[in-house]
């Protein structure tokens, strides 16, 4: 009996013969080739419309998520102006997304500066620019360098989307009420409504830096 393996037909055209053959005898139905039964996964369906939302603003022939865990000298207000100036600059008339997921010890860089002399974050979260800890948001709006439309706010009023981590600030608001002997319920409200306007709350950071990737967007460490 001749093998598969054996025969001279190539193994794809093997199979693609079988598949022709049983569609010929209505088995269609019944016998699939491999290279048809490729497995396609369903479209998400999330469960917070405002979210899905903010996601859906992806858009664009280039897109790129910016991982931001810590504050970093603010480089998290810069690349992505950086990489949209370049890009589009590079391949005008394309089209592109900047996301910036701020999670961990970077969630203080989407708080306004009410929050930041209340709560000290320049000394919770160890960010002294200029050797002293910070008392207001030095990357809310960067200046000094020979690119415009730099930091946070900048960024946000340009369309490049800007995230935070809703456990990093469960987290760390329980950790700054129990400081202050303060309820951490309320310390938590109060730092959602003290995020800069346009920032969206998402459930976690690393989910919605793989939730960015999932919808087209290269990856890049900024933190």
């Amino acid at each position: 009996m001749l093998s598969v393996s054996s025969s001279p037909t190539p193994r794809r055209g093997f199979l693609g013969r079988i598949a022709m053959t049983a569609a010929a005898l209505g088995l269609g139905g019944a016998v699939r080739s491999p290279l048809a039964a490729e497995r396609r996964e369903p479209l998400s369906t999330g469960t917070d419309p405002q979210l899905e939302a903010w996601f859906g603003k992806i858009r664009g022939k280039h897109r790129q998520v910016f991982d931001a865990p810590e504050a970093a000298g603010g480089v998290a207000g810069i690349w992505p102006r950086v990489y949209l100036m370049t890009m589009d600059g590079t391949y005008p008339n394309e089209g592109g997304t900047a996301v910036v997921i701020l999670r961990h010890a970077a969630i203080p860089l989407a708080m306004q500066d009410a929050l930041w002399a209340k709560y000290k974050f320049g000394e919770m979260f160890d960010i002294k620019p200029n050797g002293k800890a910070a008392t207001a948001n030095p990357y809310a709006v960067i200046t000094g360098l020979p690119i415009p439309g730099l930091g946070i706010t900048e960024l946000i009023k340009s369309g490049v989307l800007v995230g935070a981590c809703n456990a990093a600030l469960t987290v760390y608001s329980a950790a700054a009420a129990k400081q202050m002997n303060l309820d951490p319920a309320a310390v938590k409200a109060e730092w959602i409504a003290g995020l800069h306007p346009g920032v969206q709350v998402v459930p976690s950071g690393v989910m919605a830096v793989g939730r960015a990737q999932e919808l087209g967007c290269s990856y890049c460490f900024a933190g």
